[in-house]
């Protein structure tokens, strides 16, 4: 696996990573990123940081900003709206904010329009908020989930747990 950032490579035994996951390997080393050899992978070093350093990892980039967030209350749902990656860096504010937005309305929508990376610290979150709206009687829905999102959910067995829609105006007609 080679550090998108920094161009850091870790290697793992042969017979203990499949040929398409590395998962293993990003757990074992604190690695972010995706669960697949194919995908943006951060060291635990450049998982902190905004801009890539160049290739020859010369010099580490200054500390990234958090993911973006914020909820939107329509009459009878709650539309939560992410900017960034849904990594170990965002996942207690995002635990926090989706609690919220299921203690006002029972439908909540995660929009992942602009989330291009969720890792297994983010997928958790998302199980967890699930399972504490099913709980409540409430539903958490996601909109417009990239590519790379919908096949780590296919691979974790988790899409039908989430009703997915195209985009939120989708979800917000679907659930009215």
């Amino acid at each position: 696996m080679i550090c998108d950032g920094c161009g850091v490579v870790v290697t793992g035994a042969a017979g203990s990573v499949r040929d398409d996951v590395v998962w293993p390997l990003t757990t074992a080393h604190g690695w972010s990123g995706s669960p697949f050899a194919i995908g943006p992978h951060r060291c635990p070093r450049c998982a902190t940081t905004r801009r890539h350093a160049p290739v020859d990892g010369t010099r580490h980039p200054e500390p990234r900003h958090r993911c973006d967030v914020g909820i939107e209350y329509e009459r009878f749902a709650a539309v939560v709206r992410l900017v960034g990656d849904v990594d170990l860096l965002v996942a207690d504010e995002l635990r926090q904010l989706l609690t919220v937005a299921l203690s006002v309305r029972q439908l909540v929508v995660l929009d992942l329009a602009r989330v291009s990376l969720i890792d297994s610290t983010g997928l958790g979150v998302l199980v967890r908020a699930h399972r504490d709206a099913k709980q409540c009687g409430g539903t958490l829905c996601l909109a417009a989930p990239s590519r790379f999102i919908r096949t780590v959910l296919h691979t974790m067995r988790l899409e039908s747990v989430f009703p997915i829609f195209e985009n939120s105006e989708h979800a917000l007609a679907s659930l009215a």
